[in-house]
Protein backbone atom coordinates (compact mmCIF):
# COMPACT_ATOMS: atom_id res chain seq x y z
CA UNK A 1 0.00 0.00 0.00
CA UNK A 2 1.32 3.01 -0.79
CA UNK A 3 1.17 6.60 1.72
CA UNK A 4 -0.14 8.36 -1.43
CA UNK A 5 2.90 10.74 -1.44
CA UNK A 6 4.20 9.51 -5.12
CA UNK A 7 0.58 10.58 -6.84
CA UNK A 8 0.13 13.96 -5.16
CA UNK A 9 1.08 17.11 -6.97
CA UNK A 10 3.15 18.64 -6.35
CA UNK A 11 5.73 16.06 -5.29
CA UNK A 12 8.45 18.60 -4.41
CA UNK A 13 5.78 19.48 -1.78
CA UNK A 14 4.34 16.46 -0.74
CA UNK A 15 7.38 14.21 -1.57
CA UNK A 16 9.40 15.18 1.77
CA UNK A 17 8.09 15.15 5.45
CA UNK A 18 5.38 14.49 7.42
CA UNK A 19 1.60 14.94 7.30
CA UNK A 20 1.15 18.30 9.50
CA UNK A 21 -1.97 18.74 11.53
CA UNK A 22 -5.16 18.98 8.60
CA UNK A 23 -5.55 22.51 10.23
CA UNK A 24 -2.84 24.32 9.27
CA UNK A 25 -3.10 22.91 5.42
CA UNK A 26 -6.50 24.10 5.32
CA UNK A 27 -5.71 27.58 6.69
CA UNK A 28 -2.53 27.75 4.08
CA UNK A 29 -5.27 26.41 1.84
CA UNK A 30 -7.75 29.51 2.56
CA UNK A 31 -4.66 31.81 2.51
CA UNK A 32 -4.13 30.70 -1.34
CA UNK A 33 -8.05 31.10 -2.40
CA UNK A 34 -7.83 34.59 -0.68
CA UNK A 35 -5.14 35.66 -3.04
CA UNK A 36 -6.64 34.38 -5.50
CA UNK A 37 -9.81 36.45 -5.04
CA UNK A 38 -7.46 39.45 -4.43
CA UNK A 39 -6.27 38.87 -8.00
CA UNK A 40 -9.63 38.68 -9.61
CA UNK A 41 -10.36 42.00 -7.93
CA UNK A 42 -7.63 43.54 -9.19
CA UNK A 43 -8.65 42.21 -12.48
CA UNK A 44 -12.31 43.79 -11.67
CA UNK A 45 -10.70 46.74 -10.93
CA UNK A 46 -8.68 47.41 -13.93
CA UNK A 47 -11.30 46.13 -16.35
CA UNK A 48 -13.80 49.15 -14.06
CA UNK A 49 -11.49 52.07 -14.47
CA UNK A 50 -11.02 51.01 -18.02
CA UNK A 51 -15.05 51.30 -18.29
CA UNK A 52 -15.64 54.89 -16.69
CA UNK A 53 -13.89 57.68 -17.37
CA UNK A 54 -12.02 59.52 -14.18
CA UNK A 55 -11.33 62.92 -13.75
CA UNK A 56 -7.71 62.28 -14.89
CA UNK A 57 -5.21 62.22 -17.95
CA UNK A 58 -5.81 59.53 -19.95
CA UNK A 59 -2.31 58.53 -20.07
CA UNK A 60 -2.74 58.03 -16.48
CA UNK A 61 -6.01 55.97 -16.65
CA UNK A 62 -4.38 53.90 -19.08
CA UNK A 63 -1.42 53.44 -16.38
CA UNK A 64 -3.23 52.90 -13.86
CA UNK A 65 -5.32 50.17 -15.81
CA UNK A 66 -2.43 48.22 -17.07
CA UNK A 67 -0.82 48.51 -13.47
CA UNK A 68 -4.29 46.83 -12.16
CA UNK A 69 -4.08 44.08 -14.82
CA UNK A 70 -0.40 43.48 -14.25
CA UNK A 71 -0.71 42.88 -10.51
CA UNK A 72 -3.92 40.45 -11.06
CA UNK A 73 -1.84 38.17 -13.36
CA UNK A 74 0.88 38.86 -10.97
CA UNK A 75 -0.48 37.34 -7.93
CA UNK A 76 -2.24 33.79 -8.60
CA UNK A 77 1.14 32.32 -9.57
CA UNK A 78 3.28 33.69 -6.45
CA UNK A 79 0.33 33.13 -4.31
CA UNK A 80 0.81 29.47 -5.65
CA UNK A 81 4.31 29.44 -4.77
CA UNK A 82 3.71 31.19 -1.46
CA UNK A 83 0.97 28.11 -0.88
CA UNK A 84 3.85 25.52 -1.70
CA UNK A 85 7.01 26.70 0.18
CA UNK A 86 4.39 27.23 3.02
CA UNK A 87 2.80 23.60 2.97
CA UNK A 88 6.81 22.50 2.34
CA UNK A 89 7.60 24.10 5.70
CA UNK A 90 4.60 22.85 7.73
CA UNK A 91 5.46 19.34 6.67
CA UNK A 92 9.33 19.67 7.40
CA UNK A 93 8.32 21.70 10.82
CA UNK A 94 10.49 24.29 9.52
CA UNK A 95 9.67 28.17 10.21
CA UNK A 96 6.94 29.43 8.07
CA UNK A 97 8.54 31.76 5.02
CA UNK A 98 7.57 35.10 4.68
CA UNK A 99 4.46 36.09 2.14
CA UNK A 100 5.81 36.14 -1.79
CA UNK A 101 2.59 38.40 -2.32
CA UNK A 102 2.84 41.38 -0.21
CA UNK A 103 5.55 43.55 -1.02
CA UNK A 104 4.63 43.35 -5.00
CA UNK A 105 0.94 44.34 -4.15
CA UNK A 106 1.73 46.94 -1.81
CA UNK A 107 4.61 48.83 -4.08
CA UNK A 108 1.38 48.07 -6.89
CA UNK A 109 -1.54 49.21 -4.96
CA UNK A 110 0.18 52.52 -3.55
CA UNK A 111 1.84 52.86 -6.99
CA UNK A 112 -2.18 53.35 -8.44
CA UNK A 113 -2.98 55.09 -5.60
CA UNK A 114 -0.18 57.92 -6.14
CA UNK A 115 -1.29 58.34 -9.59
CA UNK A 116 -4.46 58.40 -9.38
CA UNK A 117 -3.82 61.09 -7.18
CA UNK A 118 -1.52 62.59 -9.04
CA UNK A 119 -3.81 62.47 -12.26
CA UNK A 120 -6.91 64.49 -10.15
CA UNK A 121 -4.10 67.30 -9.27
CA UNK A 122 -2.98 67.37 -13.04
CA UNK A 123 -6.64 67.90 -14.35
Amino acid sequence: MTDGRSTRFPTFVYGRGEEPDPRFTLANERTFLAWIRTGLALIAGGVAVNAVRLPIPDGVQIAVVLILLVLGLVVPPLAWVNWAVTERALRLGRPLPGSLVTLPLAVGVLLVAALVGLGILLQ
